[in-house]
């Protein structure tokens, strides 16, 4: 009888497990850089997913039918705006959605676009003091109106990240402040560290654009080549989701070297030291910094590279292993 009762206590604990699991609210979020910060402030208290996948140009995303079927489960959105996401108002008509969207840069004070009217400059996350300030209040508030019962947690959670932006901020700066002023130039593959650059001291200058299908003018390449050599700049930085051909081209031509791969419009993956907002920042003023103050490039791997390496290693200890067995052949003859 006591078995009998142990059994059910175990079974009434599992399914009131798997109840709470699938009670939780579905936080659907169309960037990896958003997706993290919702992380760091809910806990488990939310299941969270998000649209563009690591390693996605959200710039240029084409969703699929199971993206507008995650929406339309969502209970809760965030989006960035400021035009980052440009497919995704027919991607929420389409999924007819009843989630609330929220975008996280209500409370910032964006960089307007000097080209085009009424555009603005979407990468507000680029400066630490914006996502402290701004982006996970919006998140937070937010998750409280949601889930009101984890309110304590959500708040716990803001002030430990809000200050770990905050040191993290303080950190950039004084490591950006170290390199010499007349090497201070940051040449990126997109006009997407304009805000970093505002708020860490750095002249920004790029190929193409804030938008990724933008077109590269020759007007842009000749403007950066003269700019290498006048500033004697010592190394660019190519992007995750950019073809980086061109930009290092531009090097080669020039006498610079590539200084490291940085992360803009998604996290790395778990391998690549930029999996979650905080190590993305890091990481890149650690390449940053160390590239314009030494002239020294970061190891920096492309897929060919990577594959080549990994080629000739193989073939290597092949060729060894085929001229000790007939070595051997050779002395079973000779006997």
């Amino acid at each position: 009888m006591k078995f009998k009762f142990l059994i059910l206590a175990i079974a009434i604990t599992f399914l009131f497990n798997i109840s709470i699991a699938q009670e939780k609210p579905l936080v659907v979020c169309t960037a990896s850089m958003i997706a993290d910060l919702v992380n760091e402030l809910s806990g488990e208290e939310v299941e969270v997913k998000m649209i563009v996948p690591i390693g996605g140009d959200p710039h240029i995303y084409e969703p699929k039918p199971s993206d507008a079927q995650l929406a339309a489960k969502a209970d809760l959105i965030f989006k960035n705006g400021l035009t980052f996401e440009g497919w995704l108002t027919e991607l929420l008509e389409n999924s007819g959605t009843k989630a609330k969207i929220i975008t996280v840069t209500e409370h910032i004070d964006a960089i307007t676009s000097q080209e085009y009217k009424g555009s603005s400059d979407p990468h507000a996350w680029m400066d630490a003091s914006l996502v402290a300030s701004g982006y996970i209040k919006s998140i937070r508030d937010a998750l409280v109106e949601l889930k009101p019962e984890a309110a304590e947690i959500f708040n716990f959670n803001y002030g430990v990240y809000k200050q770990q932006l905050e040191d993290l901020d303080k950190y950039i700066k004084e490591q950006v402040s170290s390199i010499p002023k007349n090497r201070r130039v940051l040449i990126t593959s997109h006009d997407a560290f304009q805000y970093y650059g505002i708020r860490y001291g750095i002249q920004l200058e790029s190929i193409i654009g804030t938008s990724t299908d933008a077109q590269a003018q020759t007007s842009d390449i000749v403007r950066l080549k003269k700019l290498i050599k006048e500033r004697k700049v010592p190394a660019v930085f190519v992007e995750s989701t950019i073809d980086p051909k061109m930009l290092k081209q531009i090097a080669a031509d020039n006498g610079a070297v590539v200084g490291g791969k940085l992360f803009a419009d998604s996290l790395g993956d778990e391998d690549s030291g930029a999996d979650t907002y905080y190590k993305m920042m890091k990481s890149n003023t650690d390449k940053i910094v160390k590239a314009l103050k030494s002239g020294e490039a970061a190891v920096v791997l492309d897929e060919n590279t990577a594959s080549n390496s990994t080629s000739f290693i193989l073939y290597g200890i092949l060729g060894l292993l085929l001229i000790g067995g007939f070595l051997l052949v050779l002395k079973s003859i000779n006997k």
